[in-house]
């Protein structure tokens, strides 16, 4: 982590806790970083506790806390101090091992990542009209809340429309409660649900439906339906589907992905203890040896420093669990298509500058299997997205 990466970090957790009103003060433009003098603690520090301490009316201290409770589990952030009146000192973890355990633990989670149980104590009713666009969002807003621990019931002022169900909907009760309830009031959709699944199907009619932020009026146009870049939900489910493609292509050519860590040089398989052997070949019995193709027990992979592609998708694929609790907090899943567009972007700005399958006569290594890990993890962040969207994920466009 750079001092500009570090800086973002900082700046990031201002912006969230200022979104979940537990700071109440303007959002600096930036965030300095300065290495920690002589004698200092950690490797950096950063006095901006102290400066919002006046526009919060909270003392350094308290602002400082509340920061480091967002900042300290940030990958590359190994220990965060609060030191003097309330300077943040932060410790760096070395990055390699922070994007390793990222990768791991979609690996390990695979749709859920970014699940949690942060909102496990929280009991949440909403109630909404009968118009399609209420109906979609509270839906989705369930799923955000219940994959961070909450339990969720919904109600609808009248009967649900029996094509609600075409669309993922369903409601726990219908009338007049008894008690006001917490309302879902988008801008509606103008059109009702039977008439945006005869034009657009169910997939292109949720995400129009909940990629516009509530108070906007949604898209709703035969673009939802255009196979191209333009389209932000075919780039989405095309960046899921190529990501899949590759693992099918690698299992083709005999490898699969390897998490080497952001900076690392891992070695090829026979530093775990695996050799050529173990797939039936030998290099020396075809009179060559690794060398021979440009390779080298220790080549560099698509992860190292200079490689702002992959540090640009692994920021993203690490910030996914922020953005899914952030959107549960702010009943807000437009917050999850736009991570998705990002994350879609970012895929495809990796997979043409690294490419994770060899090329023509290029025979795999450490570099390509280190690619691959990536864009696997890239592919089950968009499918558990698409998920919550209540949209669905196909392996083929």
């Amino acid at each position: 982590m750079t001092p500009a990466d570090l800086s973002r970090t900082v700046l990031h957790a201002v912006r969230r806790a200022v979104d979940e009103d537990a700071l109440r003060a303007p959002v600096p433009a930036r965030v300095r970083v300065e290495r920690t003098r002589p004698g200092g603690s950690g490797d950096y520090a950063c006095a901006v506790a102290l400066q919002l301490a006046g526009p919060a009316a909270l003392p350094a201290l308290e602002v400082a806390r509340i920061l480091r409770e967002r900042v300290v589990a940030e990958p590359g952030v190994g220990r965060v101090e609060i030191t003097g009146p309330g300077f943040l000192s932060f410790t760096l973890d070395a990055p390699a091992e922070s994007d390793r355990a990222v990768l791991a633990a979609v690996r390990e989670q695979g749709l859920a990542y970014g699940h949690g149980d942060a909102l496990r104590d929280e009991i949440h009713q909403f109630h909404h009209a009968r118009e399609v666009r209420a109906a979609v969002t509270a839906q989705a807003v369930r799923r955000l809340l219940v994959a961070q621990g909450a339990r969720v019931r919904t109600t609808c002022e009248q009967a649900p429309d029996p094509d609600w169900v075409r669309l993922g909907v369903t409601v726990d009760a219908y009338g007049a409660p008894p008690t006001p309830l917490t309302e879902i009031r988008p801008v509606p959709a103008g059109a009702t649900a039977g008439e945006l699944l005869e034009r657009l199907g169910p997939d292109a009619a949720r995400w129009g439906l909940l990629r516009a932020a509530g108070h906007d009026r949604a898209v709703l146009g035969p673009e939802l339906l255009v196979q191209g870049e333009a389209n932000p939900l075919f780039r989405v489910r095309y960046a899921h589907a190529r990501a899949r493609a590759l693992t099918r292509g690698a299992a083709a050519l005999g490898f699969t992905a390897e998490a080497a860590a952001y900076g690392e040089s891992p070695t090829e398989p026979a530093a775990h203890g695996e050799s050529p052997a173990a797939h039936g070949e030998s290099p020396a019995a075809h009179g060559e040896s690794p060398a021979a193709h440009g390779e080298s027990p220790t080549e560099p992979t698509a992860t190292t420093a200079d490689d702002a592609a992959a540090r640009r998708l692994l920021d993203l694929i690490a910030d996914h669990p922020g953005v899914l609790l952030a959107g549960a907090r702010h009943r807000a899943p437009d917050r999850v298509a736009r991570q998705l567009e990002g994350v879609a972007h970012a895929f495809f700005d990796f997979h043409d500058s690294c490419p994770p399958l060899p090329a023509g006569d290029e025979k795999p290594s450490a570099a390509h299997r280190a690619r691959l890990a990536i864009a696997e993890a890239a592919g089950t962040v968009l499918a558990g997205g698409l998920s919550l969207l209540g949209i669905r994920a196909p392996e083929h466009l």
